[in-house]
């Protein structure tokens, strides 16, 4: 899986980090996600599309 994001869609509501706080951060400052890990192992997999799907800006893409 490759995971991509769209920091100019972001809205900062911060469900992707909640979510999958291993691949998603937010930025000090505004609060726009950081992208920690673009491949995330396997096993995060499913929390990574979860975030996708229930990013208000839809702001974050996968790949597979």
């Amino acid at each position: 899986m490759r995971v991509f994001v769209d920091v100019d869609k972001c809205v900062a509501a911060g469900q992707c980090v909640f979510t999958a706080m291993e691949v998603f951060d937010q930025r000090d400052d505004d609060g726009l996600v950081v992208l920690l890990n673009a491949e995330p192992p396997a096993e995060l997999a499913d929390d990574v599309r979860h975030a996708a799907l229930i990013c208000p800006a839809q702001a974050i893409r996968t790949e597979e």
